[in-house]
């Protein structure tokens, strides 16, 4: 159950990573000036906007083809999170050195913070679904 439940999140995200790519590719200047908060950080640059849709696209991809396929399924969820991660962290940055408010937290909470949070927390469910429990560790392995 909680296998099938990982699957279904990680596939509703990289759909929607994926969408927000598009977005970005296809109307970079209407998600600019849609997406709250995006605006306070600096002027429209349509090829910044289009370079980081490339990069949703590709996170997008990557969490959804790992969700259907789960061969490599750590590893395509594990490489999209750390930049989901890098990026929320970033936020934070900025608002700890005072270069937007910490109202801005809240501001990027659904965009930027809350798909870093559910990528982690798919990444470690994904990693304790597949690693070996105490009861079926090899035996020269250390108990903690």
């Amino acid at each position: 159950m909680v296998k099938q439940l990982i699957t279904v999140i990680a596939f509703i995200l990289g759909l929607a990573l994926f969408a927000n790519g598009v977005f970005m590719l296809v109307a970079p200047e209407a998600w600019y000036w849609t997406v709250p908060g995006v605006p306070v950080r600096g002027s429209f640059n349509q090829h910044f906007v289009r370079d980081i849709g490339i990069q949703y696209l590709l996170m997008g991809v990557a969490f959804a083809y790992g969700a259907l396929n789960g061969q490599h399924r750590l590893l395509l969820w594990a490489l999209p999170t750390a930049w989901l991660v890098g990026h929320a962290i970033f936020h934070v940055l900025e608002v700890a050195t005072g270069l937007c408010g910490p109202e801005y937290l809240l501001v990027d909470f659904a965009g930027v913070t809350l798909p870093a949070l559910i990528s982690l927390g798919l990444v470690y469910g994904h990693y304790r679904l597949q690693s070996p429990g105490p009861a079926e560790a090899p035996a020269n392995q250390i108990q903690v």
